[in-house]
Parts: C-alpha cells; sequence; structure tokens
C-alpha cells in the first residue's frame, strides 16, 4: 500500500473508530440508561484521544471533514489529499452507522445529531462555538510547538468531552459533519442536517483565523 492510501485508510479507520464508539454509547444508553449525558461524552472524548495518537503519526488524525477543511484553508494541508480525505472520513463514519444499527439497533435514528426540540439557530450557534474550541486546541497542540504534541491526543479529546458535556443534550454536540453523515444516511433521518456541515466548518474556519492572529509563528 502506498503512503497516500495509507494515509487515507487511516482516516477511514480514525472516523470509523469516533462514530461507532460515540453514537454505540448513545445507543446503548437509550436501551440501558447506564451511560448517562457524561458516559457518552467520554465516549467521543476517549476514542477521539486513542485515535490521535493511533494515527496521528500516518494521517494526522483529522477524522473530520471540518478540520481537513480549515487546514486546507490555512496552507497546512495538501489541496490534492482534501477530497480523499473526506471521501475517506464519510465512509467510515457510514460503515461504522451500518454496523451500529446491524448491532445494536435503530434507537435515536443511530445516535444522529439532531437539535433540540427543532431549535435549529441555537444549535447552528452552538456548533459553531464547540468546533471552534476543538479547532483552536487542535491548532495549538497539533501543529504548533512541538513540546506541545506529545499531549495533543488528551488535549483534543478532552475538549471532546467537555464540548459533549454542556452541548450534547442540545445539538448533539457533533463538531464533525462525518460523525452526522453516517448516522443520518443510515437511518434516513436528514432532519436539519445542513447544520452539521455549515456550523462546524465555520467554526474550524475561525478558529483559523483567530490562532493566526495570536499566534504568528503558527508554522513552527
Amino acid at each position: 500500500m502506498n503512503q497516500n492510501l495509507k494515509k487515507y485508510f487511516a482516516e477511514f479507520i480514525g472516523t470509523f473508530a469516533l462514530t461507532f464508539a460515540g453514537t454505540a454509547a448513545i445507543v446503548t444508553n437509550a436501551k440501558t440508561g447506564v451511560l448517562g449525558g457524561v458516559g457518552i461524552a467520554l465516549v467521543f472524548g476517549f476514542i477521539v484521544a486513542v485515535m490521535v495518537y493511533s494515527i496521528g503519526h500516518i494521517s494526522g488524525a483529522h477524522i473530520n471533514p471540518a478540520v481537513t477543511i480549515a487546514l486546507w484553508l490555512g496552507r497546512k494541508f495538501n489541496k490534492k489529499d482534501v477530497a480523499p480525505y473526506i471521501i475517506a472520513q464519510l465512509l467510515g463514519a457510514c460503515l461504522a452507522s451500518l454496523f451500529v444499527l446491524n448491532i445494536l439497533g435503530n434507537d435515536l435514528s443511530i445516535g444522529a445529531t439532531l437539535p433540540k426540540d427543532g431549535n435549529y439557530i441555537q444549535s447552528f450557534f452552538l456548533e459553531i462555538v464547540m468546533t471552534f474550541f476543538l479547532m483552536f486546541v487542535i491548532l495549538s497542540c497539533a501543529i504548533g510547538k512541538m513540546e506541545y504534541k506529545q499531549f495533543a491526543g488528551w488535549a483534543i479529546g478532552t475538549t471532546i468531552a467537555i464540548d459533549a458535556l454542556f452541548g450534547g443534550a442540545i445539538s448533539g454536540a457533533s463538531m464533525n459533519p462525518a460523525r452526522s453523515f453516517g448516522p443520518a444516511l443510515v437511518s434516513g433521518n436528514f432532519s436539519y442536517h445542513w447544520i452539521y456541515w455549515i456550523a462546524p466548518i465555520t467554526g474550524a474556519i475561525l478558529a483559523l483565523i483567530i490562532y493566526r492572529l495570536i499566534e504568528p509563528n503558527s508554522k513552527k
């Protein structure tokens, strides 16, 4: 397998793991009630942390189209890899959702992200803010100073867990178009799905802009 295919396959695996573990936690909690909101948030945070350490050295562990797009716009990622990364991420999320459906069932539309009570405006802006936090931490730790990189996985995973703790019950705390697309496609529930593309990409780009303003030497 050539180096490019290795990177794309790593993104596929990472996004599969994120979507499977996270949505499996949601469905399991719907069936048993054993995890609760805190448990679900921790599952999302932990799986991202371990994936960053598992595939970060191979693909950068984007596992999120919003991250890939923002890094490309910030000239920190090769243009030719943008489409293959996003395709790999979407395929990984869709396969994960198929697994969850067939293993655990269709509870809560396989963990689909939906605005609470249909309040799409609230969820839209919440997703922007949460993705801003996530992308800001990615820029600061994962591609910032070398001494911070060894803590990148836990910093990113912790950010996702924190976001999920305060935002999960409102918007689903997606921050990731692929994570939302997989369950939406497999369950057939695309209600308000546009939120989970536009808001995360917007939040990630805003984080890139702000990070550049306060860290002029961000390329080092």
